[in-house]
């Protein structure tokens, strides 16, 4: 476990050049990084996670100059990153004769899946290490994303190089949208609200396509999944079951957490994955309250649904 001080971060980022793991806090969850231009490197990441190697993996870098070396800017690409970097937007973009990220990475795609981060101890780990950092959520592949450093060590203790402590933000992975047409499509809703990306473009956001290739991270039928089964949109909570709350629809009791008693959604994204955990440590079965569907509801009832597929 490395302190979030600048020898914590010099040491970090000689365990990336050195093609060692780190996970490390950003505004999103915590992501588990390796230098993005070895195969080698990003092999540790797929082999730590479990991960399938047709799921590509986001490349995070310290800005927009070092995204174009990486990537091909359309205007309307341009636009988004303009609008939302540094922050919790991934671009998807074909990729650039001057590309230094690895295939693996890219999981032999001719696309690249880029993000500057906004989080103060991300940007200086990228700015230490040198290197455009391959860093997908620190959790095996398909479980519930990590929100702590404690959660990163419970998944991975004695199977990663070193643990920047640090506190995330949003609580929610990024959004991800795709460039790779005259249209972007959503490819994952996120900490970028669909309405605000859709207000820069002056036009709707395509939708992703079902089928063929998964272009980007967070794309699988199945993924952020507890052990526990889930049941969604509960109305009340059936014999056994634990509750995943929102704005107080269960009775108050030890077996219900509640994401945002008061109904609020970025308090609730914040929440997710870490109650998601607390219940999963303890319970079989999950009920989860209804979620609006607007905001950040999108991005938060995405990832249930996704949770919730068996």
């Amino acid at each position: 476990m490395l302190d979030a001080d600048a020898a914590g971060i010099a040491a970090a980022a000689q365990i990336l050049r050195a093609g060692g793991l780190v996970a490390f806090p950003t505004e999103t969850v915590f992501g588990l990084g390796a230098d993005a231009t070895s195969n080698e490197a990003v092999a540790k990441i797929y082999a730590a996670k479990g991960r399938p190697s047709f799921n590509p993996l986001i490349a995070h870098v310290p800005n927009r100059a070092a995204a174009e070396k990486q990537g091909l800017f359309s205007a309307k690409a341009a636009k988004l990153a303009a609008a939302f970097w540094p922050g919790p937007l991934t671009l998807v973009l074909p990729l650039a004769p001057s590309a230094t990220v690895c295939d693996l990475a890219r999981a032999g795609l001719d696309s690249v899946a880029l993000r500057v981060p906004s989080h103060p101890l991300a940007r200086q780990l990228l700015a230490a290490a040198g290197i455009p950092l391959a860093a997908p959520s620190a959790n095996p592949s398909g479980r519930v994303s990590a929100v702590t450093a404690a959660h990163v060590r419970e998944d991975f203790d004695g199977r990663i190089d070193a643990i920047i402590d640090g506190a995330v933000e949003v609580g929610l992975e990024s959004t991800i949208v795709s460039c790779l047409a005259e249209q972007p499509a959503l490819l994952r809703p996120g900490g970028v609200l669909r309405a605000a990306i859709e207000a820069v473009l002056g036009e709707k956001l395509a939708e992703a396509g079902s089928g063929g290739a998964i272009r980007a991270p967070g794309m699988l039928a199945a993924h952020y999944a507890p052990r526990a089964r889930l049941r969604r949109d509960a109305m009340r909570l059936e014999p056994g079951e634990a509750g995943l709350d929102f704005g107080g629809r269960f009775p108050a009791g030890a077996h219900v957490l509640d994401l945002s008693p008061a109904g609020d959604l970025a308090e609730a994204a914040a929440h997710l994955f870490g109650y998601l955990r607390v219940l999963d440590a303890h319970h079989a079965a999950i009920a989860v309250a209804p979620i609006p569907e607007e905001g950040l509801g999108e991005a938060i009832n995405d990832r249930l649904r996704r949770a919730a597929v068996r």
